[in-house]
């Protein structure tokens, strides 16, 4: 973004913001994401929304919109009861194994419990706790099994333990049901290229992921039905899987408001979405460090910013140059800034930073501030 602006945006939130650490979502860029994105998905790609990294009801129903679909990705369990108050045919796969605990205490919940969920297996030992919970519920579990494609997180790793999966699931079919498989591959873009490329990285995860799928096919057929669903991908490979991929479900989220842990060569054409405003309270001619007072004696190239809060997950952008002080430290409280001498910024101006993940940042506010045509309107995050 360029320095005006930031520039106006000060002064749109002078008018209209709160005077207190506000999350802004740019509506427009956020469109244009969404407006890349659905261009680049091929048809044989469902994709999936994940809960964690748009936080926000009025995120994922706009993102919903303009790509047609209702399949979610949810990490956390009180998150599927808004997400059934709101889409009516949502799909919702887990994206991390529940303790049975946790389970048995969504089926207690007085929620609607005839949606379709995904629980997600990594091992057989699980997949036992979750059919015993069926069995004493008297209920038909939904369940995807997780396969390590390289990323070595856990979840099922030799075609044994599959098998063993498989097998437990096969006699079981009043209790158990195969929805698919999930593989991520985040590790396809994270490798360093002296260990290995990121090119033959996703190949090597995509023939795992395939054999997987073969075993299905070739040795379960009564498992095997059209409607499975092969998730795989996320944010650092989307594009791969554009281009070419196995599966026929594709994860992602954070790349749709771009925060700073993506800036990825393949995401180039998606720009940041999200930012944090918070008001400047002090100005300083300079720093001044507890007990070493004989340094205010020396030139100073930099003023002192004392901003709202402070040490986010996220990076100072603007003003340019602005970073907190290295010896002074960090603070959540009032975070000290280095500012050129030269920038002209005063008290109840406003400092901005990108985060850098969008689910780190966006549950620590109450709201999200879409900010379009000169305009805030409230968005609510999800909190818990």
């Amino acid at each position: 973004m360029q320095p005006n602006y930031f520039q106006q945006l000060t002064q749109d939130l002078k008018q209209q913001g709160t005077g207190t650490p506000q999350l802004v979502l740019d509506v427009k860029t956020y469109q244009d994401n969404l407006d890349f994105v659905r261009s680049k998905l091929p048809t044989q790609l469902k994709p999936r929304l994940v809960v964690k990294s748009l936080a926000s009801m009025q995120l994922l129903k706009l993102a919903s919109q303009k790509l047609n679909t209702q399949h979610f990705m949810v990490f956390h369990l009180p998150h599927i009861a808004e997400m059934m108050q709101t889409f009516e045919q949502a799909d919702i796969l887990l994206g991390k194994p529940m303790p049975i605990r946790a389970v048995e205490l969504f089926y207690q919940s007085p929620v609607q419990h005839d949606m379709h969920i995904q629980w997600l297996i990594d091992d057989v030992e699980r997949l036992k706790q979750y059919l015993q919970l069926a069995q004493s519920l008297n209920i038909c579990l939904n369940v995807n099994i997780e396969i390590d494609v390289g990323l070595h997180r856990g979840g099922v790793q030799s075609t044994q333990q599959f098998l063993a999966v498989l097998k437990l699931i096969q006699p079981h079919a009043a209790h158990l049901k195969l929805t698919g498989l999930m593989g991520y591959d985040a590790h396809v873009a994270k490798l360093p290229r002296i260990l290995k490329s990121a090119k033959k990285s996703y190949q090597q995860s995509q023939q795992s992921y395939q054999q997987y799928i073969d075993i299905i096919r070739q040795q379960f057929p009564n498992l095997w039905h059209e409607n499975l669903c092969f998730n795989g991908g996320g944010s650092p490979t989307f594009m791969q899987h554009c281009q070419q991929s196995v599966c026929n479900d594709l994860a992602f989220g954070s790349l749709l408001v771009k925060p700073s842990d993506f800036d990825l060569d393949h995401l180039l054409e998606l720009k940041c979405a999200l930012w944090i405003a918070t008001p400047v309270l002090k100005v300083l001619p300079y720093s001044q460090l507890p007990g070493l007072e004989v340094l205010n004696h020396l030139p100073h190239h930099y003023q002192a910013l004392f901003v709202y809060d402070g040490y986010w997950r996220a990076d100072y952008i603007y003003p340019e140059k602005s970073q907190p002080h290295i010896l002074y430290g960090r603070s959540s409280n009032q975070e000290m800034l280095q500012v050129p001498k030269q920038c002209n910024i005063a008290v109840d101006d406003y400092v901005f930073l990108r985060p850098t993940q969008s689910e780190a940042i966006i549950p620590q506010f109450a709201n999200l501030y879409a900010y379009e045509q000169g305009e805030f309107k409230v968005w609510n995050s999800f909190r818990e």
